[in-house]
């Protein structure tokens, strides 16, 4: 190895075996070759074999693998640190001893940093074994990304490529005090500092992986030392960032993800002294900011849970919890061009959480309408030669609904709506001509609205979707009715006997149900061939018709 290496990487150990044997072999087996790379690794107080199998590599490839053992400290944070005091390369990496890299990845962020003078390159990051890991700053190369204008800040980890004379420029290290998410200020702080952030997303450099027994330090901190480490690092970026949409662009990921994790399906099974310390630390960090700007910029769910746990409303945030837990997202109350989640507390005298919180405002709103619309039954009625299709759907909204209609629809949905499982609708659209009558009344619940739809049928072959079109804060949203769970009628022969027709109410792959209406004989056939058909099946479908 040179005596200055391109790259040091530095692994914090503790307890990571087997998952460390492969992290070590990923970083050997780089393409960019041991000559230009320097492995600084800490084990810090491993009681598995972990010590040992640093010692290994180190023995084996002693010009580039570089070990130290110290005692255990709590959290990768010092001996991060310790790994830092003594690295030599002109950038260094993070990694954490349980992950790998994809061969090419140092080689490949090495040189996007010296082609574009990066002082932090983000390679892709990709999870393994169910861990998740945001996608969205990875769609594409870009030499020069902000942390406030990008995807940035939902990828804060430190697992990424830092210019050395940066990190030392800034005196830039690890708080030792913080057990979970040490790694946050460490990565703001660089990226602020930064004169340029580049990403490279053509190719997978990092593999995250989930231990097989959900081990990793992320999955075991308890809810008060989350809290309490989410505080810190809230509080260190304000101190870097101004106050305003820049700093709103970094605490938005917080409030989205680390302080909501902590008020999700396992919440109101705590106890209340519990709690009730959780929402005290989240008002805290919520007076502090919670902006109208990370407010209206958050989903309705999220957004909602953190209003009642600011306002303490602890009973009201676990029936809301449970409720979306057990029976999907509540109806939306929908007033002129606005709407509305009924979540638990919305309009309660006894809290003081403003509607703005509760109202749809950028929503995902399709997937919400397509999971919580649902057919209830499905008939034809049927008088002399004309057949109707009547069929009972739930929609989930209340309120101003003299708008929602029922109508078949010919062609399919667009591939974007399948997802989703329904569409908003774009500016200028039309919608299918109206057929027969649509009415509506409130379910027996209270916590929906039911259409009732008589859709007169045309003598034609084709095929149409049953949907409900319905307006929600502006927009309108085309929704498919499913078919799971509720029978649909048989098959049904109408139209003159002459010319008869044949209509099948079916449910196609995607769950839709689908009116399936074709002339029973090919067109162009002559009338008196299908009228000697038609008799020669009537005769042999008589008792004792059977020739012997």
């Amino acid at each position: 190895m040179s005596a200055s290496p391109d790259v040091s990487v530095v692994v914090a150990v503790y307890n990571t075996m087997p998952y460390l044997t492969e992290c070590l072999n990923s970083l050997i087996g780089q393409s960019i070759g041991l000559d230009r790379l320097e492995i600084v690794a800490v084990d810090d107080g491993s009681t598995d074999d972990s010590g040992a199998e640093l010692d290994r590599f180190a023995a084996r490839y002693p010009d580039t693998v570089k070990v130290l053992h110290q005692a255990n400290s709590g959290g990768p944070a010092a001996p991060s640190n310790r790994a830092l005091d003594i690295a030599t390369g002109r950038y260094v990496y993070f990694i954490g001893s349980d992950d790998y890299l994809g061969k090419e990845a140092l080689e490949r962020m090495v040189a996007c940093a010296d082609k574009h003078g990066s002082d932090v390159v983000v390679g892709k990051m990709v999870g393994t074994n169910g861990r998740y890991v945001h996608q969205a700053l990875y769609k594409e190369n870009n030499p020069d990304v902000g942390l406030t204008d990008s995807a940035l800040p939902w990828t804060l980890a430190n697992t990424k490529l830092f210019r050395r004379d940066l990190v030392e420029a800034h005196k830039l290290r690890f708080p030792e005090n913080l057990p979970v998410g040490s790694d946050q200020p460490f990565t703001i702080e660089a990226c602020v500092r930064a004169e340029k952030i580049s990403v490279v997303a053509d190719y997978t450099c990092y593999y995250a992986v989930k231990r097989g027994d959900a081990s990793n330090i992320t999955y075991r901190a308890d809810h008060l030392a989350r809290l309490r480490c989410t505080a810190e690092i809230m509080d260190f970026t304000a101190g870097l960032i101004e106050a305003g949409p820049e700093r709103d662009a970094v605490l938005r990921r917080h409030f989205t993800w680390e302080l909501a994790k902590l008020v999700q399906d396992d919440f109101p099974a705590l106890d209340r002294g519990l709690q009730t310390d959780i929402c005290a630390g989240v008002a805290k960090l919520a007076d502090a900011y919670f902006t109208d700007g990370i407010r209206d910029a958050m989903d309705v769910k999220r957004r909602v849970r953190i209003a009642l746990a600011r306002a303490g409303a602890v009973d009201e945030l676990c029936e809301a919890i449970t409720s979306e837990k057990e029976n999907g997202a509540p109806p939306f109350v929908v007033e002129g061009d606005r709407a509305y989640a009924r979540y638990a507390g919305f309009r309660s005298p006894l809290i003081d959480v403003p509607d703005r919180v509760y109202e749809l405002v950028g929503e995902a709103v399709p997937g919400r309408l397509a999971n919580g619309t649902r057919l209830l039954a499905s008939a034809w009625e049927q008088t002399g030669e004309q057949l109707t299709y009547t069929a009972s759907v739930r929609v989930p909204v209340l309120g101003d609904v003299d708008h929602a209609v029922l109508r078949l629809a010919e062609g399919a949905m667009p591939k974007s709506a399948d997802k989703a499982g329904a569409r908003r609708l774009p500016a200028g659209h039309s919608l299918p001509e109206p057929e027969g009558t649509v009415t509506r009344e409130p379910a027996e619940d209270g916590a929906a609205t039911v259409l009732h739809a008589r859709v007169p049928l045309r003598l034609s072959t084709v095929k149409r979707g049953v949907r409900v079109y319905l307006d929600v804060a502006g927009s309108t949203y085309e929704i498919p009715v499913k078919g799971k769970g509720e029978p649909m009628p048989l098959a049904r022969r109408w139209g003159s006997y002459e010319d008869p027709y044949r209509a099948s109410a079916v449910v196609n792959p995607k769950g839709r149900v689908v009116i399936d209406t074709a002339q029973m004989y090919p067109p162009g056939k002559p009338l008196l061939s299908r009228v000697k058909s038609a008799l020669a099946r009537r005769l042999k479908s008589r008792p004792g018709s059977k020739r012997k």
